[in-house]
């Protein structure tokens, strides 16, 4: 059989590290499927939606490094890609997505099923290349797999079947990456930081995801400068174990002393970090320093006294034997002990968790953290699992955190999980789903896990409610509406399903539940813990607009006939207000 243009599209992306593709298959995207069985190379994961295969690409592109295809057909296949793509943009996760399209004779006809891919694809995809003729085989596919990789991203390629099953043209189908590891800042720009450092008479360093490879090197920095060391949710693995100046994070999630740290030091330094939260950010009164390998994030938050382009950790290796150390350490020992101070009021919930009644979510995080196995594999649906996620649970040098923290979608959490355990089989990995997320997107695609065997673990928050959104409306000031809904029982879902499924609703359940959760081997656990709907998570720093939202909201509740809910709220978080 001769060589098609499919077989070419698969022949090129093995050649670039492509080992799995996510999908569904169908009518256009027929011969492409046709051409991966024939391959050989690529596992074809068959989910029940394409946004779960997209989110399940994210997560393993994000921790392998390498790009990984999804599959959608035409028209609806590919808008299911949409949501999981975007969250890859928000990610840097280089995943590859090829769409299905109508054939090259019914184009802009308004058949059945058609979609632009340039109009639909263009605020998630870095490049979108539409294959309407064999001979561009090679430049499309090549230019849409570098993109990926070199602009860490994703990108799509939109095949008509009649083009897949056409003859592929006689050239050369590898692709030839090109090293993505940037270098450090300019010499300039490393005297320019060097003396605004030690002209300052305090420093703060805040740093995020672009720090992931210099945990050593940030260290070092810190303790020559006496700095504290604050972290965006996102930088809060990379940074606060074994760092003795570590000092929490900022934001509405945020603990410890780094609100403080970051607004009050001379010069803040900021690695690594695009925290979107400028309100905790300083506008005035602190000379900021920000380094990114990625110009666009420059002065995007914050008024900047310096922006340089480099890699973190390169860029410290460079300046470090520039700088003079720094002997005194008053303000890093203030911000250590506000850290601490905080700590403790967030452990009152996790260490009095067994007596406590309903389930605090503090305490489920807590005893996760203690069981769980060094190397273990975390993941968050967007809402109140990242809050329990970044205070209640520790990562260290093997152990991980991800979620869709940049772009924020509901139900990444199981996906991104599923992904993770095709990457890393075997590997402990653990899903913080809430009872909203998982309905929403994991339920269906649980018998996809079962299929696979998959060890993913799903621990579910069952309050009944979109809780964090339900925070969030309290915030604003306004009335909580529309958050509620009834919540089944998970355990009969799962069972059902042919996973393993646990229920847990007295406390003195949750050490052994989730103990023979983490230990159950051939297949995927769903442990379903009704926790407490009350519970809330004050951040350390409160702006003044947070307090009157929280008023606003009580009184709303109060003059509403809900005054006992209030009057509920209050009670339970006593220790937390």
């Amino acid at each position: 059989m001769a060589k098609t243009v499919a077989d070419g599209i698969w022949e090129m992306l093995a050649s670039a590290g492509v080992r799995r593709c996510y999908g569904i298959v169908g009518d256009a995207l027929n011969p492409v499927i046709d051409a991966l069985r024939r391959n050989g190379s690529v596992d074809f994961v068959h989910v029940r939606h394409e946004e779960y295969g997209t989110f399940a690409a994210v997560a393993e592109a994000c921790l392998t490094g390498q790009p990984v295809a999804v599959c959608g057909t035409a028209g609806p296949g590919a808008t299911h890609l949409i949501n999981g793509l975007l969250d890859a943009r928000k990610e840097r996760a280089p995943v590859i997505a090829i769409a299905g399209d109508v054939e090259n004779a019914l184009m802009d006809t308004a058949t059945h099923e058609e979609l632009n891919p340039y109009a639909f694809f263009a605020t998630a995809s870095l490049y979108t290349g539409r294959l309407v003729d064999p001979g561009q085989l090679r430049a499309v596919v090549s230019t849409a797999v570098t993109t990926a990789v070199a602009e860490r991203g994703p990108t799509v390629l939109s095949v008509p079947g009649s083009v897949a099953a056409a003859a592929a043209p006689d050239v050369e189908l590898s692709v030839a990456l090109p090293a993505t590891v940037p270098g450090p800042a300019s010499e300039a720009d490393l005297k320019a930081m060097a003396a605004l450092i030690d002209e300052a008479a305090t420093v703060a360093i805040f740093g995020g995801d672009g720090c992931a490879p210099a945990h050593a090197e940030t260290r070092a920095l810190a303790e020559l400068l006496k700095a504290p060391v604050g972290y965006s949710l996102k930088g809060k693995q990379w940074l606060e174990y074994d760092n003795p100046c570590a000092v929490g994070m900022t934001g509405l999630l945020g603990y410890g002393g780094c609100y403080d740290a970051i607004n009050r030091a001379d010069v803040l330094l900021m690695l690594g970090t695009d925290c979107p939260y400028s309100n905790f950010l300083p506008q005035h009164g602190v000379k900021v320093v920000q380094v990114d390998r990625d110009p666009h994030a420059l002065g995007r938050r914050v008024p900047l006294a310096l922006g340089v382009v480099g890699d973190v950790k390169s860029t410290l290796e460079a300046l470090l034997p520039m700088l003079r150390p720094k002997t005194e350490d008053a303000f890093l020992h203030q911000c250590l002990r506000k850290t601490e101070r905080f700590r403790a009021r967030m452990r009152h919930y996790a260490t009095k968790g067994p007596g406590i009644k309903p389930i605090r979510p503090e305490y489920v995080a807590a005893v996760l953290d203690e069981l769980a196995d060094d190397d273990a594999l975390f993941f968050a649906d967007t809402g109140t699992p990242v809050i329990w996620a970044a205070r209640h649970i520790h990562y260290g040098r093997d152990r991980r955190l991800f979620g869709s923290f940049a772009w924020g979608s509901m139900a990444n959490a199981s996906p991104n999980a599923f992904g993770a355990q095709l990457a890393f089989p075997g590997r402990q990995t653990i899903a913080l789903c809430g009872d909203g997320g998982f309905t929403m997107l994991a339920l269906g695609d649980l018998l996809t896990e079962v299929r696979h065997e998959a060890q993913v673990v799903h621990v579910i928050f069952n309050n009944s409610m979109l809780d964090f959104v339900n925070i969030e409306q309290q915030e604003a000031g306004l009335l909580p509406f529309g958050t509620d809904f009834p919540a089944p029982d998970f355990r009969r879902f799962a069972e059902a399903f042919g996973a393993r499924g646990i229920r847990i609703e007295e406390p003195d359940e949750v050490q052994a539940g989730l103990r023979d959760a983490l230990a159950h081997r051939g297949g995927p656990v769903v442990v379903d813990i009704v926790v407490d709907p009350y519970a809330l998570s004050l951040p350390a720093h409160i702006p003044p607009a947070v307090v009157k939202g929280f008023t606003q909201s009580a009184a709303k509740q109060a003059f509403e006939g809900k005054m006992d809910e209030v009057i509920e709220t209050v009670e339970r978080n006593v220790r937390l207000l």
